[in-house]
């Protein structure tokens, strides 16, 4: 094995990898600027792949002179375009986003886990529980949810003396459980309070 090729470059090298870095960097913030700030959001799942596709297509056509500057841009041009259209499919025509996206679930509500949709979203209590040590939860009584978005993110909301707005759970899956399990706690409140 050559160990010198390891740590080795040369004068040439370093000049075409800036040059491209340079290129592609001002491809991409032009592409961005067409295509506006959507194109690196992390809101839906094809959302992630493409910054995922334009990651590693950088990589390799800053590093290598294969693919060409060109073919770079040419590719990411096109994952833009992509992006635009399912972006467009999605906000025009309803029946085709429930088969782009993915569904937000709930995986836990009113100190509650809902065991079906841990199991479903391949995750356990432990997953959960660390999402809820990172946003200062002390006890599961103070959750009034635990929304798995479509990105994989989780969501937490409090419990809080604010009445909530169920349109705000619309997309989410089993959003219905919620609604009984809030008015089930309500009614045990009132029945303790009298």
């Amino acid at each position: 094995m050559k160990w010198e090729s390891w740590f080795s470059i040369d004068w040439q090298q370093v000049l075409g990898i800036s040059l491209s870095a340079v290129g592609f960097y001002i491809g991409l913030m032009t592409f961005t600027r067409l295509m506006g700030l959507r194109s690196f959001s992390k809101l839906s799942s094809h959302d992630f792949a493409m910054t995922v596709a334009i990651g590693s297509i950088l990589a390799s056509t800053v590093l290598s002179d294969t693919p060409s500057l060109l073919q770079g841009l040419c590719a990411v041009g096109a994952l833009f375009v992509i992006q635009g259209l399912v972006s467009m499919i999605r906000r025009k025509i309803k029946p085709l986003k429930a088969l782009i996206d993915n569904q937000p679930i709930i995986l836990m509500a009113h100190g509650e886990y809902f065991w079906d949709n841990l199991k479903e979203a391949n995750l356990s209590t432990s997953d959960v529980q660390q999402v809820l040590r990172r946003n200062s939860i002390k006890s599961k009584s103070e959750v009034f949810v635990v929304i798995m978005e479509t990105t994989g993110d989780m969501s937490v909301i409090k419990n809080n003396n604010v009445t909530p707005d169920w349109s705000l759970f619309n997309d989410v899956r089993d959003s219905e459980l919620l609604i009984d399990a809030t008015k089930t706690s309500v009614k045990k409140e009132t029945l303790n309070n009298a």
